[in-house]
């Protein structure tokens, strides 16, 4: 009797969230047998989520690709990678010829920035393409962050988060930490993190909409009337301006601006915001105060701030709270993470600054913001006869029929395209228009590194996962490149292996030239032939690692960081607390914090009108939510996620419903100025009156989508009744704030 065969452990990264929880996983059998947190782990400690603990499912999914889908007639059939590739090339070879590089558009998905490929093989697509039709999910999400941090620091990379393990005053807004674990902001159990600010004495005051469970665990919660953060943010400004509590300390000296804002806020008393946001101003005066007082403070702010018309403002006073209480680049307020893999550059501030609106897109004339157009206006582009009109469409992970605004007009977009491309796991709701699906390996199939989340790291931390399966198929990295060398006109049967000498050698030239590298001067040949991994992206890890801010230098230190150091320590590296990066870090052309750049005082006007303006009389106002065993669109095909009782509700408050003859659990139609949908009501005190709440991600009913367990758990999507507005500088879709009615289905 043959013996049973043992059981294999094995350690690696959760990359399905930005929280960068470790993983010990047990594979018996060929199958993952169990998933758990990580004990030893030096940045998690164990914490685990249901996410990651359902890892296991999503490799085991039945309806998860593992080879070509090429469209036949009205449906798909398996085919070759060989055949996949040639077919991709003889649908773009038409587009491509003619010479209207932008007649392809491509989208990139938020799994692009959780995978090693994601982060280095878009670029030389990218360039490959030759498109200024660039769209990702950062507009529906996060680009008016991106888009201060440009301004202001000269970096749109350069996200400060707040050193949660050292603060003592917490003040967050449109962030719910206990479920979403966090965002631009990579804090493994931030529950735990958050309960340990409070034991040790500090205070956690919480802005939202719902009493969400954040704000259930918080000192003090207050509700605030959506999409008006951006004017109480600044009221919390001009208190400390006018009361003479600012205390910018030693970055007043390398600020620009600071002289000239008190005079442009203040019109912003709390008095005169409280109408518009519901917070009163006795309260916001108290808070302030208390910003300023306390020894070391944060302000926070995520999409709940970002996705909603007044985003990139709400963003700017977030810094500008930070800034004026003394509070930016200090340690328990808010501070810029050095990642191991960050290229090393001379301490002195100044740079050639942040720049948007070089090109303009075709049918709104809406300006480019880090060489991407809004994907609000996806739709705009395909539909829209004319020269330039998008004809064909590459998506990289992702899901904008549910995820970006009024999926249902581009649903029927990019039916109208005349050949369409995916990258994707799943036959899912946008990936049904494809003519070609190329799947890539499950997370479990490949190695992995955090090359974006390290960057907002609460620590400074480093690991490396081994793959635990081998893949069935090529690797996301060379079906990039192969689609890239098709874009390139090298046609479908040129070796991947070009594209991978072309993003190595890169590296490894530009680490060559510059004057504060380890490597700087060297030959590139010797070093290239040092490398180690068995994967070109494992060999790029292994250099960025090497000539990083911690890296062993080709043996300028023997201590120092390499992927052999890593594969080592199975379970991380702990590189210490944040330090100090100002003003060294700026990059400005004035090697200053830039504070009133022109787009910041352009909508300070549009926002001053919409305080002298009327209150609006909606009858109700529609944000979103967040859920632990929910992913965005992409995780509710796994069982266990969307086990329990029904999580696509939309939520109201008992006030509203007796004013509107609703009672929990009916059926009720929900409508926007663009679209209707039909949901189950559910009654609650933790959402304030006048608001209600639907989760995003939901809406799986479309027909051809191969997801059995999301159909099952179908609900609606939220975007669509969202369309075409967004937030004017960064172009950032308005996905919260969005007036609607609702009455009896």
């Amino acid at each position: 009797m043959q013996d049973a065969p043992a059981d294999r452990v094995s350690y690696r990264t959760c990359p399905l969230c930005e929280a960068t929880c470790g993983l010990e996983i047990t594979v018996r059998a060929g199958r993952v047998a169990k998933v758990r947190g990580d004990r030893e782990d030096v940045f998690s400690r164990g914490y685990l989520c249901p996410k990651g603990a359902a890892l296991g499912e999503l490799h085991h999914d039945p309806d998860r690709l593992r080879s070509p889908r090429i469209r036949d007639g009205e449906g798909f059939r398996e085919a070759s990678w060989e055949e996949a590739f040639e077919r991709v090339e003889a649908g773009l070879a038409p587009l491509l010829g003619a010479g209207n590089r932008d007649a392809l558009g491509i989208y990139l998905g938020n799994p692009n920035v959780h995978n090693l490929a994601g982060g280095l093989y878009v670029r030389p697509l990218l360039k490959a393409l030759g498109s200024r039709n660039l769209f990702t999910a950062s507009t529906v999400d996060q680009m008016p962050k991106e888009l201060i941090s440009g301004l202001l620091f000269g970096n749109p990379g350069a996200l400060p988060v707040p050193d949660v393990d050292r603060c003592d005053f917490l003040l967050m807004l449109g962030a719910n930490p206990w479920e979403s674990n966090g965002s631009l902001w990579t804090a493994p159990d931030l529950p735990g993190r958050l309960r340990a600010l409070r034991e040790r004495g500090g205070r956690l005051v919480v802005i939202d909409p719902r009493r969400t469970r954040t704000a259930q665990h918080a000192d003090e919660h207050h509700p605030i009337r959506p999409g008006t953060d951006a004017l109480w943010l600044l009221a919390l400004a001009q208190v400390l301006l006018e009361e003479g509590r600012a205390a910018p300390g030693r970055l007043a000296a390398f600020t620009a601006g600071l002289e000239a804002t008190p005079a442009l806020l203040a019109p912003y008393t709390p008095e005169a915001v409280a109408p518009r946001c519901g917070i009163d101003a006795n309260t916001t005066r108290r808070l302030a105060r208390e910003l300023a007082a306390a020894g070391a403070a944060a302000v926070y702010g995520r999409i709940g701030v970002h996705a909603q018309r007044f985003g990139t403002l709400a963003a700017w006073a977030t810094e500008l709270l930070n800034l004026l209480t003394g509070n930016l680049d200090r340690a328990g307020g808010v501070m810029f993470p050095r990642a191991a893999h960050a290229r090393l550059r001379a301490e002195a501030p100044g740079g050639r600054g942040f720049r948007t609106g070089r090109w303009r897109s075709r049918v709104r004339g809406l300006p480019e913001v880090r060489s991407e157009f809004p994907v609000a206006t996806l739709a705009d582009e395909i539909e829209t006869p004319g020269e330039g009109q998008l004809r064909a469409l590459l998506t990289v992970g992702g899901n904008p029929v549910l995820s970006t605004p009024n999926g249902a007009r581009l649903d029927r977009a990019l039916g109208s395209l005349e050949f369409m491309v995916s990258v994707d796991l799943y036959l899912n709701e946008t990936t049904r228009h494809a003519h070609v699906i190329l799947p890539p390996p499950s997370p479990l199939e490949r190695s992995h590194y955090d090359l974006t989340f390290y960057r907002a790291a609460v620590r400074h931390v480093a690991n490396y996962s081994e793959a635990i399966f081998p893949a069935a198929g090529p690797s996301e990295a060379e079906i990039l490149a192969r689609l890239a060398l098709i874009a390139a006109g090298k046609g479908a049967g040129a070796d991947p292996a070009a594209v991978d000498d072309e993003v190595l050698g890169g590296f490894i030239e530009s680490e060559v030239a510059n004057p504060h590298s380890p490597i700087a001067g060297r030959d590139p040949a010797p070093i290239r032939a040092l490398l180690e991994g068995e994967t070109p992206c494992d060999q790029i890890v292994d250099f960025l690692l090497r000539t990083g801010p911690y890296g062993e230098g080709f043996g300028v230190d023997t201590e120092g960081l390499s992927l052999a150091a890593l594969r080592a320590r199975p379970h991380g590296v702990d590189l210490g607390p944040l330090g100090s990066r100002l003003p060294g870090l700026l990059e400005t052309r004035s090697g200053k914090i830039e504070l009133l750049p022109e787009a910041v005082t352009r909508d300070l006007e549009r926002l001053r009108a919409e305080l002298d303006a009327p209150a609006p009389a909606n009858d109700l106002i529609l944000i979103g939510r967040r859920d632990l065993r929910s992913n965005n669109s992409w995780m509710h095909n796994l069982p266990s996620l969307m086990s329990g009782r029904e999580r696509c509700t939309l939520r109201m408050h008992p006030q509203d419903a007796g004013r509107l003859e609703l009672s929990d659990g009916t059926r009720v139609r929900i409508r926007s100025r663009v679209a209707e949908l039909e949901v189950s009501l559910e009654l609650t005190d933790a959402i304030a009156p006048g608001v209600v709440s639907l989760p995003h991600g939901y809406g799986h009913d479309f027909a051809g989508a191969q997801l059995a367990v999301a159909r099952s758990h179908c609900g609606v999507s939220a975007n669509h009744l969202t369309e075409g507005e967004m937030d004017e500088p960064s172009g950032n879709a308005v996905l919260n704030g969005v007036p609607v009615t609702v009455q009896a289905a």
